[in-house]
């Protein structure tokens, strides 16, 4: 039979939509459809295209390479074959692998070979796997988010928490003041809840009493809660409840807000409450252990603050009962040591007095037997020498004057005085330790009488100018200002000796410059006091080996 022939019996094939090959007995191709001659393109004969062909899966090892080869198995094969193949294509020597299911006849002594691709339909099924693979990642991915999601929001949570209880730690730590505390705290819970109005009330006795707020409008200074919110405090508990009045005095609010009270205990005390109102929806079991933590926190930080402030008090009475011992013993020491000295120079006055009386009275027959001596030389040696003695006994009942008005015991009363004649009194006195080596200059303003203590006056005078004497070597000059201007009177007692080391020590009582037993370091002290006691001030001005200026100011009317 001629191919022609053969063409025309199996025209039919045509037809159909997969690609059909015709061989004879002997292997070789006597029809290939349309679909066929469109797929594979390069086609030759049956032995070379068998080589393309491959099962995706071996069925069986053998040595027989027959079995190894689909279409030639179809073939040789006495019944109905079919069977999936891998067609292995090249497009530019690019692999592209094709996919078909073989099914095989044989009518008469031809076999029929069609081959239906299913590469698209494979790739197809491939790709819904692989779809369905990506979904299920996508759901794993999306629970995954959503987990993570959850525990960025409970991270987020933790975090405010933790931030809020760090915040509030530290406001604890840095400030040991009740007020500052806590008014630090209901900031920080106002932000965190954004609560309109904040605030601690103190416990007092079945109420509560407004002690901290950070609320613009005011608030009523002593409030009550019903019994529910009460049963919550007694029970150590935190409330959120939403409510239309903020406690029983209050005015009702316009709309529901939600009301957060929290207990402040200290062990089993009940100290106050914290009350924090806001609009917005709270969840209070998410932040339920940090309400608890600020509690314990801030019940610590109150009573610690309180003790703290009444240590504080304490010291305070202390040092304030201390400066008043203080005083009261420098005073004690000053008054005794005045005492003493008044009844030692009412002593020696008394004293000097009589002797001194004997020799004024010898000196007066001495002038008058002066007139009955006949000897000129001899009379004007004695007039000369009872001039010198007569000079001597007025110096002499100038100092008694002097020591009798320095002391003045009985002036315990304010008295107007003359302030420029007190410094030089003072002066007299200390004549002998400036004689011949320290120049005093005088600088006196016209002064008004002065309401004041002489006798204390006189002693800050004293102190102030025997330590500048000391503080010149050798010698050296003390200038002496006084003035009156707006009702203030000012001296001010400058020397050029060598200074003050210690400056701001010098009115401490028991500090001298001077050496063991010489000094007291009492002086200056006493002399602050004084002053203080006629509602001025002392201060001093000094350089190391220039000189020291000491300025003492009085208020008078």
């Amino acid at each position: 039979m001629c191919y022609n022939t053969v063409m025309g019996k199996f025209d039919l094939f045509n037809k159909f939509n997969s690609a059909v090959v015709i061989v004879n007995e002997e292997k070789e191709t006597v029809f290939t459809n349309n679909v066929f001659k469109r797929i594979f393109k390069d086609y030759q004969n049956i032995k070379k295209f068998s080589h393309k062909l491959d099962y995706e899966v071996y069925p069986l090892e053998s040595n027989d390479m027959t079995v190894l080869s689909p279409i030639l198995q179809a073939i040789n094969s006495d019944v109905d074959f079919s069977t999936h193949v891998l067609y292995r294509a090249y497009n530019n020597n690019v692999f592209t692998p094709m996919y078909f299911d073989m099914n095989s006849t044989h009518r008469g002594k031809y076999a029929v070979i069609i081959l239906t691709d299913v590469t698209s339909k494979i790739k197809l099924e491939e790709f819904q796997k692989q779809g369905q693979e990506f979904q299920k990642k996508l759901e794993l991915l999306e629970e995954e988010n959503k987990s993570m999601s959850k525990i960025k929001l409970q991270a987020q949570s933790q975090a405010m928490k933790l931030l809020l209880l760090n915040n509030i730690s530290n406001i604890i730590r840095s400030s040991i003041n009740t007020s500052s505390i806590l008014k630090s705290a209901l900031r920080e819970l106002s932000d965190m809840y954004g609560a309109f109005r904040a605030y601690y009330a103190e416990c007092f006795e079945d109420k509560f009493k407004v002690k901290e707020s950070i609320s613009k409008k005011g608030i009523n200074s002593v409030i009550s809660f019903d019994k529910g919110v009460n049963d919550y405090i007694k029970t150590r508990k935190v409330s959120c409840m939403t409510c239309r009045k903020e406690f029983n005095e209050a005015e009702p609010f316009k709309e529901n807000v939600q009301r957060i009270v929290m207990p402040i205990y200290h062990l089993n005390k009940l100290l106050g409450i914290i009350v924090l109102s806001t609009k917005q929806k709270i969840k209070l079991n998410d932040t339920f252990e940090v309400l608890e933590g600020v509690s314990s926190q801030l019940g610590n930080a109150i009573i610690q603050a309180e003790l703290y402030k009444k240590n504080e008090q304490m010291v305070e009475d202390l040092k304030k009962a201390l400066k008043e011992l203080k005083e009261t013993q420098l005073q004690l020491i000053n008054s005794e040591k005045m005492a003493s000295l008044g009844q030692l120079v009412a002593g020696v006055a008394h004293e000097i007095n009589t002797p001194v009386a004997s020799i004024k009275s010898n000196n007066e027959i001495t002038k008058k037997l002066i007139k009955q001596i006949e000897d000129k030389d001899l009379a004007e040696l004695l007039v000369e020498t009872n001039n010198i003695d007569r000079e001597a006994i007025d110096r002499i009942n100038r100092l008694v004057v002097s020591l009798r008005k320095f002391v003045r015991l009985d002036e315990a009363e304010l008295q107007e005085a003359d302030i420029n004649k007190e410094i030089d009194l003072t002066l007299d006195l200390i004549r002998h330790e400036t004689k011949n080596r320290i120049e005093i200059i005088k600088n006196y303003g016209e002064l008004p009488p002065i309401k004041c203590y002489p006798n204390m006056l006189n002693q800050v005078f004293m102190n102030i100018l025997v330590n500048a004497t000391h503080a010149i070597k050798s010698e050296g000059t003390i200038t002496i200002d006084t003035n009156f201007k707006k009702n203030k009177l000012t001296v001010k007692i400058k020397d050029n000796g060598c200074g003050i080391k210690e400056p701001e020590k010098i009115f401490d009582a028991g500090y001298t410059t001077k050496g063991v037993g010489v000094g007291t370091g009492l002086g200056l002290a006493i002399s602050q006091k004084i002053i203080e006691k006629h509602k001025g001030k002392i201060e001093v001005k000094t350089k190391i080996n220039k000189g020291s200026e000491f300025i003492i100011t009085i208020p008078s009317k």
